[in-house]
């Protein structure tokens, strides 16, 4: 039986105990190590076997695996891997034309020199992000904004480097740009406020319809991300962040599908397209705008917000693995995402039902293991530039074996994953004036 010392949410507890436990940290370290195996011949070139400098699938993603196995797996040399991983990311960035997304661009990079700074970093008489905080300060004061909104490539995404670089110089700066650039790019409708997705973005059959308009409700690409951000925006004392909080939780709200089916809420709306329900991942569908919903409700102390969040979540966890459509054990959108995920809900929360959904999903991603084979036993569904996605390598954070290895280290040791602050994911506590109990409309 899962229990949770309601008490402590302030304090992170491994889900897994005994046997799985110690599963989970074999297959994290497995992993971990082969991944160092992987780039020990790396020269000083920035790529190498496909591995690019960014955050989302290359180096910059590896230096905060093997920061975090430097935590759990303590003096075996990881933070000097996670060094040369950074150091290889940094010279990647810098010897190019970098885009700016955080997770294929230089404010990844930047991201994790923010994150690992106490860890890596010895003096604080140089700044390592000067020059990626000079190039967003200009890219920011664009206007008007015609770039992307979302986490992943987009202003939000730029928004999460800005609040990981607080309390430093120029991070308050730059996180005012970016909530005056998602002021000025809102669209209002009756249900509240929303941000289209630009044309240029979309793929041929959506860019037809873009015309009309295509609204996104992944978090990783659409307003579920913009809601987590500004709810940690909030947090951090930007009250210019609530108006907008407030109408993109009513329109997020507005969204829902009819009842009966598969999902809570689709892929993205868009007028006069049916709305098509998702599978369960972290980059679309329910669980996703689940935990944006309750870090806006607690950053806005809004017990009602609370309330759908977890009707949501507990929606979530009661979908058999069939419905989800999990093929591999990525973080993006598989087995180890969703783990992380309801993991997450269930540390804030102590809601039992989350917790099993957690340990669940954990089961599945340590079934999903091949010895012998992949990384560190992974092998993951990689799209191809022509015909169906074919299995393979992948090392990367957000859809290969690294994320898998840190969402197991996060589901077994006492190491609270504060790296998911990347994925916006990180729930806050519940205020200490919070209500017993907060009831939504159905």
């Amino acid at each position: 039986m899962i229990t949770h010392d309601v008490t402590s949410f302030r304090m992170w507890q491994p889900l897994l105990q005994g046997r799985e436990a110690e599963a989970a940290l074999s297959l994290a370290a497995a992993i971990a190590k082969a991944l160092v195996r992987e780039t020990s011949s790396v020269n000083e070139a920035p790529a190498h076997n496909g591995l690019s400098p960014f955050l989302g699938y290359g180096q910059a993603g590896l230096a905060v695996l093997f920061a975090y196995c430097e935590k759990c797996f303590p003096g075996q040399s990881f933070d000097d891997w996670a060094c040369q991983a950074l150091e290889r990311a940094i010279l990647g960035v810098s010897e190019g034309a970098a885009p700016e997304g955080l997770y294929a661009g230089f404010s990844g990079v930047a991201w994790v020199i923010e994150h690992l700074r106490a860890d890596l970093f010895d003096v604080e008489d140089s700044d390592p992000s000067e020059a990626a905080l000079s190039g967003l300060r200009e890219l920011l004061a664009q206007s008007p904004w015609r770039r992307h909104y979302d986490l992943v490539s987009g202003l939000t995404g730029l928004g999460v480097f800005a609040l990981e670089r607080l309390p430093h110089l120029g991070g308050s700066e730059c996180l005012a740009q970016v909530i005056r650039q998602l002021s000025a790019t809102a669209k209002e409708e009756y249900s509240g406020l929303t941000w289209p997705t630009p044309p240029e973005t979309l793929g041929p059959a959506a860019r037809q319809r873009a015309g009309q308009g295509d609204y996104n409700l992944g978090l990783a690409h659409g307003v579920p991300g913009v809601i987590s951000f500004l709810g940690h925006s909030l947090r951090a004392g930007v009250r210019e962040a609530l108006p907008l909080l407030d109408g993109a939780v009513r329109w997020t709200l507005a969204q829902r599908l009819p009842p009966g089916a598969r999902s809570l809420f689709p892929y993205r709306t868009s007028p006069g397209i049916e709305a098509e329900p998702t599978r369960l991942a972290w980059c679309y569908g329910d669980l996703g705008v689940a935990v944006a919903l309750l870090i806006a409700a607690r950053a806005a102390n809004q017990p009602a917000w609370e309330a759908h969040a977890l009707k949501i979540a507990r929606f979530s966890a009661a979908r058999t693995p069939e419905s989800a459509q999990v093929a591999d054990a990525g973080l993006c959108h598989g087995a180890a995402g969703l783990a992380h995920l309801f993991n997450r809900l269930y540390q804030a929360t102590a809601d039992p039902d989350l917790g099993l959904a957690a340990h669940l999903w954990f089961q599945h991603t340590l079934a999903m293991v091949q010895p012998g084979k992949g990384i560190g036993g992974y092998r993951f569904l990689i799209p191809q530039a022509q015909g169906e996605p074919e299995w393979g390598d992948e090392p990367g954070f957000l859809t290969g074996a690294a994320g898998v290895a840190l969402s197991l280290l996060a589901g077994a040791t006492a190491v609270e994953p504060a790296w998911d602050r990347l994925l916006l994911v990180d729930i806050p506590p519940q205020p200490a004036t919070w209500p017993m109990k907060a009831e939504a409309s159905p």
